[in-house]
């Protein structure tokens, strides 16, 4: 299901991402191939951005994956986030992510 409105960065960060039982993906070396099996369309991430969904599945927040990202790239845990919370924005209107929609606390 796609989301009405869009959520702010603050709550996105915020947010447990799971993958819903619609969606089922797989990892190859090269790409991420991501089935939304309501709408039967397959979408591609490169392997950057199926690394970002791996992190995001076993994060407890958007936050926390930013952090593990960031640490295993040697990058700045806020360029991440804006990347991730794109990634997010991008997979919520594909309906491919849901989020729990916490508030920041």
């Amino acid at each position: 299901m796609i989301p009405d409105t869009v959520p702010s960065t603050s709550s996105l960060l915020a947010s447990k991402v799971k993958v819903p039982q619609h969606v089922v993906y797989r990892s190859f070396p090269a790409e991420t191939v991501v089935l939304n099996l309501e709408t039967g369309k397959y979408h591609g991430l490169n392997a950057t951005a199926g690394r970002m969904l791996d992190a995001l599945k076993q994060a407890d927040c958007v936050r926390d994956a930013a952090a593990t990202l960031a640490a295993h790239y040697e990058r700045d845990q806020g360029v991440i986030e804006v990347d991730l919370c794109e990634l997010c924005q991008s997979l919520l209107d594909r309906g491919l992510i849901e989020t729990d929609g916490a508030q920041p606390g």
